[in-house]
């Protein structure tokens, strides 16, 4: 069938996709295979596909490790959905040259390593506007479709996918630090890497999100303090930084003083100030405060000699 376009077979089946054979094309625009009991390795059948758009093969039972052809044999991908499966591995560097993605989910698997810096590359996600090319589906009844975790609730986008940028990382095995270069996807609307091992501090300029409406870093390892330039994100409605090893003073201003509910920083030991109900006090701040103002009094008193 290589005239099809788009095929849906999601809440259905069980067993194992067929493999493709050697050489195949298809012009499948958009693949929904989840919520399935599928088995099996990556569906080679992809990677015939080279008009893909939309692949969406979450919540099913394949395993093994995401293969690295995706980021060159199917370079038009702008939603890819492998959440909730059992794959394992690192995350290939080579989805970074996927430069029409939009949409990455891949949440819920068994991945390990680190984030991969290259990531900082995804052309779409750096754009503060997403330009949608409706495709040769745009007029037909058939409206795409995907799956997301928003800010903690499962929602189905429809008629605004190209609206929706974000990365989702959350519930793997992926360990060290958040690599500074995720900061230069300034288009991104939401951000989820809880429920690993990461650990650092945040980057310090994580205020270059400006349109990120959810940030989600909780249960992780991460330390140090929270950049004051988290006061930045002026469209940030959802934050949740709770069990890690932060320290220090919470920042305040800006869409931050909104953001008033203690559990968004629960099981940090080493933070204090509001919302939380730990005052902060640094006694060497207080005594250098104290050392500056003998030191004021001090050359007040010499001013006053010499005018005299």
């Amino acid at each position: 069938m290589q005239a099809l376009q788009f095929m849906d077979l999601s809440n259905n089946y069980s067993g194992e996709i067929p493999k493709a054979p050697a050489g195949h094309n298809c012009s499948l625009e958009s693949l929904h295979l989840a919520s399935n009991s599928f088995v099996g390795g990556f569906p080679s059948v992809v990677g015939g596909c080279q008009k893909l758009v939309t692949l969406d093969i979450g919540s099913n039972s394949f395993f093994g490790g995401i293969p690295l052809w995706i980021g060159s044999g199917v370079r038009t991908l702008k939603i890819l959905s492998l959440r909730s499966n059992n794959f394992t591995g690192e995350i290939p560097s080579e989805l970074s040259q996927l430069s029409q993605l939009q949409l990455l989910d891949l949440s819920n698997n068994s991945l390990t390593g680190v984030i991969p810096r290259e990531f900082g590359n995804l052309t779409s996600m750096k754009d503060l506007k997403i330009k949608f090319n409706p495709g040769s589906l745009h007029g037909s009844n058939y409206q795409d479709r995907i799956d997301l975790i928003w800010k903690g609730h499962e929602l189905i986008f429809v008629k605004v996918l190209e609206l929706v940028t974000g990365i989702d990382l959350s519930s793997n095995s992926l360990s060290r630090c958040i690599p500074e270069e995720l900061t230069d996807l300034k288009g991104l609307r939401f951000l989820n890497l809880s429920r690993n091992h990461l650990s650092c501090s945040i980057p310090e300029n994580i205020g270059s999100f400006r349109y990120l409406e959810s940030l989600d870093l909780s249960l992780n390892e991460l330390s140090g303090a929270i950049p004051q330039s988290m006061s930045n994100l002026q469209s940030l409605n959802t934050l949740n930084l709770s069990n890690n090893h932060f320290s220090g003073k919470i920042p305040t201003g800006n869409q931050l003083q909104t953001l008033n509910d203690a559990s968004i920083y629960s099981n940090n030991s080493g933070l204090c100030g509001p919302p939380l109900d730990i005052p902060c006090t640094d006694p060497s701040l207080a005594f250098d405060q104290k050392n500056g103002e003998e030191c004021q009094d001090q050359w007040l008193s010499y001013c006053v000699i010499a005018g005299i």
